[in-house]
């Protein structure tokens, strides 16, 4: 599976890529037709604390999974996001 970060308003650093693709990559466990995933991590201007906003699609023939989740820390929306999208294979699987 090819892992795609995007950061916007920001720069990423080495550690946020690398902890984005461990997470990431563990999505393959649940399902090995994931072509790619596309994570969009954006910083949001508003004043709110959970300002931190994590998207990812999961490119997968048929169907595209999305899920978007905003936090405190980016670790903790991208944390988020792949929890929903293991819950989200997990179904698919079973229904399968």
């Amino acid at each position: 599976m090819k892992i795609n970060i995007k950061s916007l308003k920001f720069r990423a650093k080495k550690e946020l890529k690398d902890f984005v693709n461990e997470k990431v990559s563990k999505l393959s466990r649940f399902d090995d037709k994931i072509i790619s995933a596309d994570v969009t991590l954006t910083l949001e201007t508003a004043n709110i604390p959970e300002n931190k906003i994590c998207e990812i699609r999961l490119v997968v023939p048929g169907n595209d999974d999305f899920v978007r989740k905003s936090a405190v820390t980016f670790e903790e929306a991208v944390a988020n996001s792949v929890d929903v999208l293991q819950k989200v294979l997990h179904r698919k699987k079973a229904k399968a």
